[in-house]
C-alpha cells in the first residue's frame, strides 16, 4: 500500500499546530486590545468634552460679565467717576478675573485730561486695588488689547500677552484678554472694556483634565501658540510648531495642522522617547483647540504585563515542541536530503553523474525520477542556450558597433565660433535609431537641422543615415533652406517602397546679420526664446510635408529677421511624448513650463535641463521613441 509523504508531513503539521495556540491567543490578544483602545477613544473623548465644557464655563462667565458691565458704562457714560466703581465691583463679584479695565478714547472726558483709562484688579487680603492709567510714557490706547477694539468692532478675545502695566504690587503675568468695544449713542466708538484672564489660572483650572496619571492637557491658539502647557514657561514663549523643530517631532507639525484647522480626531507620536496617544478637538467661538496626551505606557501598561508573562509561557512549550518536531520531520525527509545532495553535484556543473533510481512508492520516489528526467532534459537545453546566447552576443556586438558608427555620423564638437552657443543631444530608444541632428558654418552661415525618421531600430537608422548625409552634401553649395528640403525629398522619395520619410526641420543662419532662414518638413515646430529672460513659445511654421513622402513638392521657406540675442530650441516627439509606466506623456505645456523655469545659462545647460526633467518625469519606463535635442543662441 502506498504511504503518501504528504499525508506524514500532514500528520505531524497538523500535530504541531494542534500544540501551539499561539495564533488563539494572539487573535483574542487582538481582541483584548481593540476593546482596551476602544474604551480610552472614549474616555478621552468624554474627558475633552468635560474640559470643553469647563473651559466654556469659565470664558462665558467672561463674556456675561462683559455683557453687564457695557450696559453699565453705557447708562453712566456722561458720568466718567462712576467707571471706578464699575470696574471694581467686576473684580469684586468675578472670581477668575486677573482685571478689568474701562479705558476712554484720548481727550473724551476733557474734565479728566488727556488720557482716561480705569484699571482694577485683585489685591491681597481680598482689597480691590485700582489705577488710572495713561501717560506719555504708557499710551494704552495704542495697546493691542484696545486696538483689537477699536479696529474690529466687536466682541473679541485677544491673543495671549504679557502685562507690562507695570502697576506696583500687581504680577507681571501671562493674560488673555475678552475685548468689547463701547460706541456713544451715535454709533462712534468711545473706548473698550478689557476683561483680563490669567493663563496660569486657565492652567490650573484645566490641570485635573486627565484620564491617567501621566496625561497632560494642552490648549493652543493662533499659530499653535501654547495658552496652557504643563510648562508654563513655553506660555507665549513656544508654539506646537516651535516644539516640533527644537524636538525633531514632524508629528507634531500635523498635529498642529489638523489643530488650526479646528478639526476633531486622534494621532499616534512619540515625544521625548514615549509612545503617546493625543486627542483633539476645537473650543467652539475662541479659535482655540485643545488636545489630551495620553502616554501609550499608561494605558496598555498592565495588559502588556499580562501578555508578557502569557508569550514566555508559550514560548517555553514552542521551544519544546519545535525540536521535537524537527527532530521528527528530520527523520521523515533523510532520503529527500540526499537526493538534495545529490542534486548539488549536478547544480555544480557535473551534467553527467549519474543519479541512482529510488524504487519508492512516494513522493520521494517520484522525484527521484523527475531529476533523472530533468539532468538529461538540463544538458540539452544547456547546449541550445550555448548556441543561441553565442549568436545573440554576436548580434548585440554588430548593434554596438552600428550604434558607435551612428553616433559617430552626428557632430560632437560644437565649437562654431565665438557667436554661436550651441549644443545637441541624441538618445536613441533602441541600440540604433532613426533620429538625426546636424550643423557646420560655411561661408559665415550657420547650416543645422534636426529630423526624425519613421519607425525605429535598424531600418530608420539606415534612412537617417542617407538623410543626414544628403543634408551635408547639399547645404554645403549655399543652397536655401526650401531648396535644401526639396532636393533631399526628391531623392529620398525615389524608389521608396518602405514609405519610409523623416520629418525634419532646417535653418541657415547669417552670423554677420543675424538672419535666419528656415523650412519646417512635417516636424515638431521649434521653440523660439525671444531673449533670455523672455517666455518661451513655438515658431511659427508653414505645414510642408515629410521628406520621402511626395516628390516635387515645393517647400516654402520662412526666416526670422534677426536671431541675434535670442534661443532656439529643437527636438523630436521623443520628448513631448515621452511616457512614464501611466502612459501619461511629457507634453507641451510640461515642456514649455521646464524651459522657461529658471535663467539661461547656456544651451547644454537647458538641454541638461530638459534631459533630467524627462527622467524623472518617465521614472525608469522604458523609452518610447528616439530623444533628440538641439539648442542654439547667437550671441550679438
Amino acid at each position: 500500500m502506498r504511504r503518501s509523504l504528504s499525508a506524514r508531513l500532514s500528520f505531524w503539521i497538523v500535530l504541531v499546530a494542534a500544540l501551539l495556540l499561539l495564533g488563539m491567543i494572539i487573535s483574542l490578544s487582538r481582541v483584548w486590545r481593540a476593546g482596551v483602545r476602544a474604551e480610552v477613544d472614549k474616555d478621552a473623548a468624554q474627558v475633552l468634552d468635560n474640559a470643553v465644557l469647563r473651559l466654556d464655563d469659565i470664558l462665558d462667565d467672561v463674556e456675561r460679565t462683559a455683557t453687564v458691565l457695557y450696559r453699565f458704562v453705557i447708562r453712566d457714560l456722561d458720568k466718567p467717576d462712576m467707571m471706578v466703581s464699575h470696574s471694581n465691583n467686576t473684580i469684586r463679584y468675578n472670581s477668575a478675573l486677573s482685571g478689568c479695565s474701562i479705558s476712554f478714547e484720548p481727550g473724551y472726558y476733557p474734565s479728566k485730561g488727556e488720557y482716561y483709562s480705569i484699571y482694577s484688579w485683585p489685591g491681597e487680603n481680598d482689597k480691590i486695588e485700582w489705577e488710572q492709567e495713561g501717560a506719555d510714557d504708557y499710551r494704552y490706547y495704542e495697546k493691542e488689547w484696545y486696538l483689537y477694539s477699536k479696529q474690529l468692532g466687536y466682541d473679541c478675545w485677544t491673543e495671549p500677552y504679557l502685562d507690562t502695566t507695570g502697576i506696583a504690587g500687581k504680577d507681571v503675568e501671562m493674560l488673555i484678554s475678552y475685548c468689547t468695544p463701547v460706541f456713544d449713542s451715535t454709533s462712534v466708538f468711545v473706548g473698550a472694556i478689557t476683561l483680563d484672564l490669567s493663563l496660569k489660572q486657565l492652567s490650573e483650572a484645566l490641570y485635573n483634565v486627565r484620564p491617567y496619571p501621566n496625561a497632560y492637557c494642552i490648549l493652543i491658539g493662533e499659530g499653535g501658540k501654547y495658552l496652557v502647557h504643563p510648562d508654563s514657561d513655553k506660555l507665549m514663549t513656544h508654539s506646537i510648531y516651535s516644539d516640533a523643530e527644537e524636538l525633531a517631532v514632524p508629528e507634531l507639525v500635523k498635529l498642529g495642522e489638523s489643530m488650526e484647522k479646528q478639526e476633531r480626531g486622534e494621532q499616534e507620536l512619540f515625544l521625548n522617547g514615549q509612545h503617546y496617544y493625543v486627542f483633539y478637538r476645537p473650543v467652539p467661538t475662541t479659535g482655540w483647540n485643545i488636545a489630551i496626551f495620553c502616554p501609550e505606557s499608561d494605558i496598555y501598561g498592565g495588559y502588556d504585563r499580562l501578555q508578557r508573562k502569557i508569550l514566555w509561557s508559550l514560548l517555553a512549550g514552542l521551544a519544546l515542541v519545535f525540536l521535537l518536531s524537527v527532530l521528527l520531520i528530520r527523520h521523515q525527509l533523510a532520503p529527500l536530503a540526499k537526493l538534495a545532495e545529490e542534486a548539488d553535484y549536478i547544480a555544480s556543473g557535473n551534467f553527467d553523474r549519474p543519479m541512482p533510481v529510488r524504487k519508492r512508492n512516494d513522493e520521494i520516489g517520484v522525484l527521484s525520477q523527475s531529476f533523472v528526467h530533468m539532468q538529461s532534459s538540463l544538458v540539452r537545453h544547456i547546449q541550445e542556450l550555448t548556441e543561441s546566447t553565442a549568436s545573440r552576443e554576436r548580434m548585440e556586438r554588430e548593434l554596438q558597433i552600428a550604434r558607435n558608427i551612428q553616433m559617430g555620423m552626428v557632430p560632437h564638437d560644437f565649437d562654431l565660433g565665438k557667436k554661436v552657443d550651441l549644443y545637441a543631444s541624441m538618445v536613441p530608444a533602441r541600440e540604433v535609431g532613426g533620429d538625426l541632428y546636424d550643423c557646420f558654418v560655411q561661408d559665415d552661415k550657420l547650416y543645422l537641422c534636426v529630423g526624425d525618421v519613421s519607425g525605429k531600430g535598424v531600418p530608420a537608422s539606415l534612412f537617417m543615415s542617407v538623410a543626414r548625409a544628403m543634408f551635408r552634401v547639399v547645404a554645403r553649395q549655399g543652397l536655401a533652406p526650401a531648396e535644401i528640403a526639396r532636393r533631399i525629398n526628391d531623392t529620398v522619395s525615389e524608389k521608396n517602397d518602405q514609405m519610409i520619410f523623416v520629418t525634419m526641420f532646417l535653418a541657415a543662419v547669417d552670423l554677420k546679420t543675424g538672419v535666419m532662414e528656415y523650412c519646417n518638413c512635417g516636424h515638431n515646430a521649434p521653440v523660439l526664446f525671444p531673449g533670455p529672460d523672455k517666455a518661451p513659445a513655438f515658431l511659427d511654421c508653414l505645414s510642408n510635408t515629410a521628406l520621402g513622402i511626395e516628390s516635387g513638392f515645393d517647400y516654402e521657406g520662412q526666416r526670422v529677421d534677426d536671431m541675434r540675442g535670442k534661443i532656439l530650441f529643437l527636438y523630436t516627439d521623443g520628448l513631448n511624448e515621452a511616457e512614464n509606466a501611466d502612459h501619461e506623456q511629457f507634453g507641451n505645456d510640461r515642456m514649455l513650463a521646464c524651459l522657461g523655469d529658471g535663467p539661461f545659462l547656456d544651451a547644454r545647460s537647458l538641454i541638461d535641463r530638459l534631459s533630467e526633467a524627462v527622467a524623472s518625469h518617465v521614472a525608469g519606463a522604458e523609452a518610447s521613441d528616439d530623444l533628440t535635442m538641439l539648442c542654439l543662441r547667437i550671441h550679438r
